[in-house]
């Protein structure tokens, strides 16, 4: 169950049809509600028509027997007088609640006094009358006692219902407007209840209208109509069972349709998962995710992932060649000093200490490139103090005491914010490079140029072809006339110059200097005034 529930098609479908669920419950309540509400009212329009009519004919002074009124099983009809009497009511009515008055058969005049079941008093001595006779069984008394208390509940009861109308019937003329009816007049007011009443011996629910009428002559009367709620019921239940019927089925298409479009969706996303496992276990990055035909995110994220292959490719293709370049940069130096070293051993009188010393000295440069290149590809930041160039320059030109050709500058002091030592190597590593091909000349130039801080070290030698003046930043990469490993380096200096002019947001270019070689120029932000100190 957690594992099913763990795929994003199980909770997107589980999902989507809780969400529908909930709109078809919240709908299906609203629908039955208003079908009830629409209708009841329905019902009461019909038993207030019934109501008004029967009123009418009593505002006509139409008497009791002559009222025409409606058939008892869709209208049952009570006319009530004002001290809570039946006077009036359908022919078929048997029982009836909701009302007030629970009379079915009408009583128009006062009851008389129920009859006492024993003499009260004593015989006066009058020749006529005799002792009643005394009937000494039991059955007889018990039979006198229960008529007794059938007549008296009989008559509680009825005295109970006629006091309830009453009371209806003023609470009737306390809240309606037209609480004083002139002769002949309809009240306006309706009131409204629901019930239950039994027809010809079946039991319906109804919902009731009452009216008051003055008739003048019979006095203010009141008439309760009713009209069958079987079709409201009726209704409800329909709509009811159609919708525990209509509702899972709907859901179930909901839940089916909702499972399919999520898989046919999900379906690149699964092509991609597997491409990406399969890439794992060969470690082959030149393989690519399928791109689905879509403008859709699943589409944008097959395209990013083949992007963020094709750079991992190109780093892992990048580091084996810097391995591969490294290994046999650093293969000639240990050679050529292990031979030495060989020879001096065998015979001390032909060592080449210079030679040797040389070689040392290139090993421990190389060392300290790859070592600077490794610390640049991990992601190192430099520093962000704030540094001088045309201090920087003076410091850095002033400890080159072995170069062949000196070197002339035209220093402007201009700040920028890095690593005074990478920044150091920058310049070191150009202007090694003028010495190595310019003829008799090399410049170095500090100036400002908006925001941006310059250093340009420029020679006079041959100059880089145009096509090829990219290709020299690149690691290990020499021209033909700087392949000698006496004479060039090992193709790494200015590879590291451009790693870090990018690291300081900056750029690192060559162009042709004004003496015709090469002019290498370092463009750098110049420092900000919350820039700190080094």
């Amino acid at each position: 169950m957690r594992r099913l529930f763990g795929s994003v098609r199980a909770r997107a479908t589980v999902g989507a049809t809780l969400v529908v669920a909930l709109a078809l419950v919240a709908a299906g309540a609203a629908v039955l509600l208003s079908l009830r509400s629409s209708l009841v009212d329905q019902a009461d329009t019909q038993a207030e028509s019934a109501a008004r009519k029967v009123a009418a004919q009593l505002a006509a002074d139409v008497s009791y027997a002559d009222l025409d009124l409606p058939d008892g099983e869709d209208n049952p009809v009570q006319v009530v007088n004002e001290k809570g009497r039946l006077v009036a009511a359908s022919d078929d009515l048997e029982r009836v609640t909701g009302t007030g008055v629970g009379d079915v058969r009408p009583d128009p005049g006062p009851r008389a006094p129920a009859p006492s079941a024993k003499p009260t008093g004593k015989p006066t001595g009058s020749p006529t009358e005799k002792p009643a006779p005394t009937d000494t069984g039991d059955d007889a008394d018990d039979s006198d006692d229960k008529d007794d208390e059938s007549e008296k509940s009989d008559q509680q009861e009825a005295a109970e219902d006629r006091k309830e109308a009453a009371e209806d019937a003023a609470e009737d003329a306390a809240g309606d407007g037209d609480s004083s009816l002139e002769p002949g007049d309809i009240s306006d007011k309706t009131r409204s209840s629901e019930g239950s009443a039994r027809v010809d011996g079946e039991t319906q629910d109804y919902r009731f209208a009452a009216v008051r009428v003055d008739t003048g002559s019979k006095g203010e009367l009141t008439v309760h109509a009713g009209a069958p709620l079987t079709a409201e019921q009726s209704a409800v239940t329909t709509a009811l069972t159609a919708m525990l019927i209509g509702f899972p089925v709907l859901l179930a298409v909901i839940a089916g349709v909702t499972w399919l479009v999520t898989r046919r969706a999900l379906g690149p996303v699964d092509a991609i998962r597997a491409e990406m496992a399969a890439i794992t276990a060969s470690e082959d990055l030149a393989r690519r995710v399928p791109e689905p035909d879509t403008h859709d995110e699943i589409a944008r994220l097959a395209r990013t992932t083949n992007e963020t292959l094709a750079a991992l490719q190109t780093s892992v293709e990048r580091q084996r060649r810097f391995v591969a370049d490294a290994s046999h940069e650093l293969r000639s130096p240990i050679a050529s000093l292990r031979t030495q070293l060989e020879v001096g051993a065998a015979h001390p009188e032909l060592l080449d200490v210079p030679g040797a010393v040389q070689d040392t000295v290139r090993l421990q440069e190389l060392a300290a490139d790859l070592l600077l290149l490794a610390r640049l590809d991990a992601g190192e930041k430099p520093g962000r103090g704030r540094v001088d160039l045309a201090a920087l320059a003076r410091e850095e030109l002033s400890q080159r005491t072995g170069d062949r050709v000196a070197v002339t500058t035209d220093l402007e002091s201009v700040e920028v914010a890095g690593s005074r030592g990478q920044l150091a190597r920058v310049l070191g590593n150009l202007v090694t490079n003028a010495q190595r091909h310019t003829r008799s000349r090399v410049t170095v130039t500090t100036r400002t140029d908006g925001a941006w801080a310059v250093l340009e070290v420029a020679d006079d030698g041959d100059g880089v072809p145009p096509e090829e003046r990219e290709r020299i930043f690149e690691r290990f990469v020499r021209l033909d006339d700087a392949r000698s490993r006496d004479e060039g380096g090992a193709g790494l200096g200015l590879a590291i110059a451009r790693d870090v002019a990018t690291r300081h947001d900056g750029t690192l270019t060559v162009d042709e200097s004004p003496d015709g070689g090469a002019q290498f120029t370092l463009r750098l932000p110049r420092a900000t005034d919350d820039t700190r100190a080094p």
